[in-house]
């Protein structure tokens, strides 16, 4: 029962938490519905830093997308093994977590060493950050410890899992076999996915649509005196 309800309902709990927040977000605080940039208060570390992050974390979401939703009879069918899938993942996703890690850092001690971002940070700040923290370390901490290709293979348990989440058809059962450090990860996932409405983060899915349809904006040189006498 335990594991029903941590696998299969407490998934879905998070899921409405996620959306109906975005909706109650987007409803009654779209004033609030950004990035908060605090380029103004310091800019060289959050240069660095965001760099470093944003990159790093569109990789491995990248990653994430292509070894968790697409099944392995896809890579089986274009003659991927799984020792060329295992070498391909960590050849891509440990300098990408590691450049993520690092941006995070970096994020972190900007955030809590600058005495301007001190003194206007808010609850949200903080926690987005500490989730992001924890979710990207506990996600280098399962990939470090499943190096040997021989080991553990999320593609044929975790995968699975989250394709029946999307489908409604969860199977707790795949997960049995789940090492304690990538359940840790998939938890401290769920945990920041919850959070995810009420901080800066919404701000990934402010897309600038409009940008492409907006009207022209038309700027006028100021005219010397004399021109105008």
């Amino acid at each position: 029962m335990f594991d029903q309800f941590l696998w299969v309902v407490f998934p879905y709990i998070v899921l409405t938490i996620f959306i109906g927040g975005h909706i109650y977000r987007y409803q009654h605080d779209q004033f609030g519905w950004t990035s908060k940039s605090s380029e103004l208060l310091e800019k060289k570390l959050l240069r660095l830093g965001s760099n470093l992050f944003h990159w790093g974390i569109i990789f491995v979401f990248g990653g994430h997308v292509m070894g968790l939703l697409i099944p392995i009879g896809v890579y089986e069918s274009m003659g991927i093994s799984e020792h060329q899938y295992h070498m391909i993942a960590l050849i891509g996703g440990i300098p990408a977590g590691i450049a993520a890690s690092i941006g995070i850092f970096i994020l972190l001690y900007r955030r809590m060493t600058v005495r301007r971002l001190i003194a206007t940070s808010t609850k949200g700040d903080w926690i987005s950050l500490i989730c992001l923290l924890i979710v990207i370390l506990s996600g280098m901490s399962a990939t470090f410890s499943n190096i040997d290709s021989q080991g553990f293979d999320y593609r044929t348990t975790i995968g699975p899992w989250l394709r029946g989440i999307i489908t409604f058809r969860a199977d707790p059962s795949l997960l049995i076999a789940v090492p304690v450090w990538f359940k840790f990860h998939m938890l401290a996932v769920f945990g920041l996915v919850a959070a995810w409405p009420f901080t800066r983060l919404v701000h990934v899915f402010s897309v600038p649509v409009r940008y492409l349809t907006r009207s022209y904006v038309i700027y006028r040189k100021r005219r010397p005196r004399h021109e105008n006498l």
